[in-house]
């Protein structure tokens, strides 16, 4: 869909995000009632949610900090965590580049994992025309203030909010909301399945090792089913010719 304005494409942006922060704010009510509980101010707090935004780097931290891990080790386990950020980074310079810093740098900060599902095929096929990063804009920013206020109110409900709510179980919902549209190919429907069989074969894999390996494989697995397909016929039955002849 081509857009007339940024504004009608950054709203556009917002509107598809809304139905992704049903997941995201029990996310977010959990992280700040954890943070609240384990003694910390709601201005540290929302610090750390400023700094980190990154809700799985974030509850982990506040994991570590409570069993009294080492400061460093809590800096390098998030950095671990987050190195899935590079690979959306990498895949989304291409069509963002060429933006002034005004807009690559908050918008480098304010990545996601919902705003790069929404929009990472988008932008590369080109079909939001002018507008595309107005749309990422939407997105982004969309979630950026849906994780921040819900950590908000986790902060100040507290320890108010009961555990027969399970709010954990939206999480895992919310990730598949986003995985299930995107398996649009063989190859992608190949990344999913590798990176979700090594997620749960490497999930006791220390300091969350288990995601960065589950994201590589999955990539790997992506990249050798694209380079298949798009084999010319030609090259592969010369191959074949060539591997018979004696």
């Amino acid at each position: 869909m081509l857009y007339q304005s940024g504004r009608e494409a950054f709203m556009q942006g917002v509107r598809v995000l809304m139905p992704l922060s049903l997941g995201v704010i029990p996310f977010g009510l959990l992280t700040g009632v954890m943070a609240i509980n384990m003694g910390m101010s709601p201005g540290t707090t929302m610090g750390m949610t400023l700094l980190f935004y990154s809700g799985s780097a974030q509850m982990v931290a506040l994991q570590l900090l409570h069993t009294g891990v080492a400061p460093l080790a809590i800096v390098v386990t998030a950095l671990v965590i987050n190195l899935r950020f590079i690979m959306y980074s990498a895949s989304l310079a291409p069509d963002l580049h060429h933006l002034p810093r005004r807009w690559t740098w908050p918008l480098s900060y304010m990545l996601s994992d919902q705003s790069y599902a929404l929009c990472g095929l988008k932008l590369s096929s080109g079909e939001l025309g002018q507008f595309a990063h107005h749309y990422y804009a939407g997105t982004a920013v969309a979630m950026w203030l849906t994780w921040n206020v819900s950590v908000l109110a986790g902060i100040y409900l507290g320890a108010g909010i009961p555990e027969t709510w399970s709010l954990g179980f939206a999480i895992p919902l919310s990730f598949l909301a986003l995985l299930v549209p995107g398996l649009r190919s063989a190859a992608t429907l190949a990344a999913a399945s590798v990176g979700g069989l090594l997620a749960v074969v490497a999930v006791n894999m220390p300091y969350n090792l288990g995601l960065v390996t589950a994201s590589i494989g999955g990539v790997i697995a992506g990249l050798l089913i694209e380079n298949i397909r798009k084999r010319p016929l030609s090259d592969a039955l010369t191959h074949d010719v060539e591997r018979e002849t004696p």
